[in-house]
């Protein structure tokens, strides 16, 4: 082993050392203290007063677990010492995802919502697929693609907060559309076999999933919703406690049948999961095997790697820790592993809970959802998400410090956003330009570009007619000025002979006039506060119609999508009875 090719390839794990060694001196010392016994008590009393050999095993033990703590420590770091050539491998599978958007979704019998919880197992999914292309594809009464066949993660995630059952424009359930989109997605794509996976909470009919049967394109299922059910309400903000019911007036009850997901799963070559909390449901339903192919593709080149040799340590541990194997160790662990987890009263205390399990990106996501744009603010990990908690709660130019590190056409977008919120007409105009120029068809970007525009247009006349105001108020004061001083210079010349009475009578003329010129001016000086006040409320509420909701695209889209099939005569109407 050449001793300058050896490191570790995570030193961090080594300043775990420190406290070891800190706490090994701490035992050492107090255990060469003894136990004040030898100061009171004679040697060959104390002798057979104590128990020698508990006392050196209590020391061998406590030595063998330091070491044990150290051995770790290195372990964790990572030694390498010489490098491996590694076979080079790409992702070659592809996968659609197929949500549910139908009125059922917005059931509560999961909290939040069943929706909220479908999107964040999408986002799950995400995270799970470090290689490989996806898409989306949303659909109730009728089916649009949100995003087809792409790599780029991010773009889905930040597309899938917009999504929602009230988007869709036609009501509804019919995932025969959906799986017809999916399909043309593959061959579009040149896809020869992939995998295709259903979020929903129902199927009504078994043949609109089973048409589409074909072993090279499995669906699975992931099932959202619960046995027993819940209301589907109408409006949570507007109307609350108003839910959706038959012509018949009985509530509608939306339910979750997992035999019969299970059931249309199993005929279509893939499987079925219900949607539960952690990773298992999801790995599940993605290793759904393809025929004939291996889910990578080898590539022709090769690159050396270092090889870990961290594994020692622990075949060195494992006699050591069979020492650990004491009594009263396994109740220990076994009474930590099941405590209940604390009460959601305890805010403090859920918080630390959910920190165990989620992500800090993944708890900002929730706190973000439930109209927490602070907390998540301050929660987020990535700059992105953050810069958007950021803008939500009102804190544009942190937003912007955020936004400014994103080059893509969302990120300009959203600069261009944040600069419109801070009064930045100009530099607003200009990002939004810029992301016209990287996506024409942009419509949010034109539509704001054009708001910021007359907005810029109406300060700029506001300015110049302030300025005019201004002017004019000098020239007449000018003016004055000079008139009095030639009524004076006459006065003087004509009047010289005249009595002191009629002088001073001139003086509080003068005098009455300046008065009533400076009640003048401060009363045009209030017309012209009010003036700017009210110019300032309307650029407000101009302002505040510069849209920020990134779904205003894909409403528009998918509204436009089903116009244009209606008008080609594709179908007549995918609504049906049922609405939901």
């Amino acid at each position: 082993m050449p001793f300058e090719a050896f490191h570790f390839l995570r030193p961090m794990w080594l300043l775990a050392l420190i406290p070891i060694l800190a706490m090994a001196w701490w035992w050492l010392k107090r255990t060469q203290s003894g136990s004040g016994w030898e100061a009171a008590v004679d040697n060959e009393l104390l002798a057979v007063l104590l128990d020698a050999e508990q006392s050196r095993g209590g020391r061998w033990l406590g030595r063998c677990l330091v070491l044990s703590l150290m051995l770790s420590c290195v372990g964790l770091a990572g030694p390498v010492w010489e490098k491996l050539p590694q076979n080079v491998e790409q992702k070659n599978d592809a996968l659609i995802v197929v949500l549910d958007l139908s009125l059922s979704m917005l059931a509560e019998d999961l909290k939040p919502s069943r929706v909220e919880k479908a999107r964040q197992e999408i986002i799950d999914v995400l995270r799970t697929r470090n290689e490989g292309q996806t898409a989306v594809i949303a659909y109730a009464g009728d089916a649009h693609t949100v995003v087809p066949l792409t790599d780029d993660a991010a773009t889905i995630t930040n597309l899938l907060t917009s999504l929602s059952p009230d988007m869709m424009p036609v009501f509804g359930s019919n995932p025969d559309h959906a799986l017809t989109l999916a399909h043309e997605l593959f061959e579009n794509a040149k896809v020869l076999q992939g995998r295709i996976l259903m979020v929903t909470d129902g199927i009504d009919l078994i043949n609109s999933v089973s048409r589409h049967r074909n072993p090279a394109f499995p669906i699975s299922i992931l099932g959202i919703g619960t046995y027993d059910g819940a209301p589907i309400p109408l409006d949570r903000v507007r109307q609350p406690g108003r839910f959706l019911r038959t012509q018949e007036g009985n509530q509608v009850i939306a339910t979750l049948d997992e035999d019969r997901l299970a059931e249309v799963a199993s005929l279509v070559h893939g499987r079925y999961a219900k949607a539960t909390l952690g990773d298992s449901d999801i790995l599940q339903l993605l290793s759904t095997p393809l025929p004939g192919e291996d889910d990578t593709l080898e590539v022709e080149r090769e690159f050396d790697t270092w090889f870990d040799q961290g594994h020692w340590a622990v075949i060195i541990l494992v006699p050591m820790m069979l020492l650990a194997f004491r009594r009263g160790v396994l109740v220990a662990l076994l009474a930590f592993a099941v405590l209940p987890a604390p009460s959601a009263h305890a805010s403090w205390l859920s918080d630390t809970w959910d920190s165990l399990w989620l992500r800090d990106d993944q708890r900002g996501l929730a706190a973000l959802r439930y109209g927490e744009p602070e907390k998540a603010a301050a929660t987020f990990k990535d700059p992105q998400w953050r810069a958007v908690a950021e803008y939500r709660s009102g804190d544009y130019a942190s937003a912007l410090s955020g936004f400014s590190t994103d080059s893509s056409i969302a990120g300009h977008y959203n600069q261009g956003n944040s600069l419109a919120r801070l009064g930045e007409y100009e530099a607003a105009i200009a990002q939004y330009d810029r992301t016209l120029q990287l996506q024409p068809e942009h419509e949010d970007a034109a539509f704001n570009k054009d708001l910021v525009e007359r907005l810029l247009q109406q300060q700029q006349e506001a300015q110049q007619q302030q300025q005019d105001q201004q002017s004019q108020a000098n020239n007449d004061s000018s003016e004055s000025d000079q008139s009095d001083q030639q009524e004076q210079q006459d006065q003087s010349d004509s009047e010289q002979s005249e009595e002191e009475g009629e002088q001073q009578e001139n003086q509080e003329e003068k005098q009455q006039k300046e008065e009533s010129e400076g009640e003048q001016q401060e009363m045009e000086a209030e017309q012209d506060e009010s003036a700017r006040n009210e110019k300032q409320e309307a650029l407000e509420q101009w302002l505040r119609r510069v849209p920020d909701d990134p779904g205003g695209l894909l409403r528009r889209k998918f509204s436009h999508e089903t116009k244009q099939r209606l008008r080609r005569g594709e179908y007549e109407n995918r609504q049906g009875d049922k609405v939901w």
